[in-house]
C-alpha cells in the first residue's frame, strides 16, 4: 500500500464513526479519535461517543483517545499531538493500518501536517482587555490571525479569549514545524447533503435528551464540576448547563442549541474545504450509499 494512515471525516451527524468502524473491521485493525469533546471521561451523550458504533458484527473495534482525561481538564492540542502520535506508533510497529476518525478539523490537519504546537500560558493583561466583548466582536478579533486555529469550536467567550491568547503567543514566539513522522494518509470525507444532515441533527438530539442527556449535565454538576467549566465546552454541554441552572428555559435551550448545532456542522464543512485549498486530497463519499459499497471504494483507493 502506498498509505500508512486512513483518515475519515466529515461533518457531525454524517455517519463517519459508523463507516470507521466497518472499515477497521474489513481491515483487522483500531481507530484513533479526532474528536475535542469525546477525551473525556462521564462527557458521553453531550459528546455523541455513540460507542455501540464500535461494535461490529459481535466485534469490539479498539479505539484510542476516548475517555483519556476528566471533566473538567483543559486538554490542548499540543496534548493532542502528542497522544497521537504515541497510539500511532504503537500501531504501525504492530503492522496495523491506523483509522483517523473525528470530525475537529484542527485536531487532524494539525497532525497530517505535523504542525509544531508547543504549550502557551496564560496571558492576564491580554484576557482583560478582552473582558466584556461580545462573541461576535471576538471571533472578529480572532479572525485577524493567521496562525491556524480550531475556530469550527469557539463557541463561547472564554473559547474565542484562549483562541485570541493562543494566536497572539505564535505571533509573538514563532515556530517551525516540528520533528513529526511523515505521514502518507488516504483522506476520505463523508458528504451528507445539507437537508439530510438538518434532519439527522434533530433527530440525534431529541434521541439524546430522551436518552437521559440531561442526567448526564446534572450528574457532571453534582460531581463538583463548575457551571463554567462545563458552559465552555460548548453546545449541548453550553446550552444544558444554561438550562439545568436556570438561564435558559427547556424551549429556548433546545431551540437554541438545535441552531448552533446546525452552525457547527457548517462550520466543520467550511474547515474541510479549506484543507483542500490548503493543498490536501480529500475523496468525497456520500452518506447515503449501503456501508458495503462505501467501505469497498475505500478498499479501492487504498490498492490504487
Amino acid at each position: 500500500m502506498n498509505y500508512d494512515l486512513i483518515t475519515i471525516l466529515g461533518p457531525t451527524a454524517s455517519g463517519k464513526t459508523d463507516l470507521a468502524a466497518h472499515l477497521a473491521y474489513d481491515l483487522h485493525t483500531e481507530i484513533i479519535s479526532a474528536d475535542s469533546r469525546q477525551i473525556y471521561r462521564g462527557m458521553d451523550l453531550g459528546t455523541g461517543k455513540d460507542l455501540e458504533d464500535y461494535v461490529v458484527k459481535g466485534r469490539q473495534i479498539p479505539y484510542h483517545l476516548i475517555d483519556i482525561c476528566d471533566a473538567g481538564f483543559k486538554y490542548n492540542l499540543f496534548m493532542y499531538q502528542q497522544d497521537f502520535l504515541k497510539a500511532y506508533l504503537d500501531m504501525r510497529n504492530r503492522n496495523l493500518m491506523p483509522i483517523l476518525c473525528g470530525g475537529t478539523g484542527l485536531y487532524i490537519e494539525s497532525v497530517l501536517k505535523g504542525y509544531r504546537m508547543i504549550p502557551v500560558p496564560e496571558n492576564p493583561e491580554l484576557r482583560a482587555s478582552l473582558e466584556g466583548k461580545s462573541l461576535d466582536e471576538l471571533a472578529a478579533i480572532l479572525s485577524g490571525y493567521k496562525t491556524l486555529h480550531n475556530s469550527t469550536d469557539v463557541d463561547t467567550p472564554k473559547r474565542a479569549i484562549r483562541a485570541i491568547e493562543i494566536g497572539e503567543y505564535y505571533r509573538r514566539h514563532p515556530v517551525k514545524e516540528r520533528e513529526f513522522p511523515e505521514i502518507h494518509p488516504l483522506i476520505v470525507g463523508v458528504n451528507i447533503d445539507r437537508n439530510l444532515r438538518r434532519e439527522k441533527i434533530t433527530n440525534r438530539l431529541k434521541q439524546r435528551l430522551d436518552n437521559g442527556m440531561l442526567d448526564e449535565i446534572r450528574r457532571l454538576l453534582d460531581s463538583g464540576i463548575h457551571p463554567d467549566d462545563l458552559i465552555y465546552y460548548g453546545l449541548e454541554y453550553k446550552y444544558l448547563t444554561m438550562y439545568v441552572i436556570g438561564k435558559l428555559s427547556y424551549e429556548e435551550m433546545f431551540n437554541q442549541l438545535e441552531i448552533a448545532i446546525h452552525q457547527f456542522a457548517k462550520r466543520q464543512m467550511t474547515w474541510f474545504r479549506g484543507m483542500e485549498r490548503r493543498g490536501f486530497v480529500i475523496h468525497w463519499i456520500e452518506a447515503t450509499l449501503p456501508m458495503e459499497e462505501k467501505v469497498g471504494r475505500i478498499k479501492e483507493l487504498l490498492n490504487q
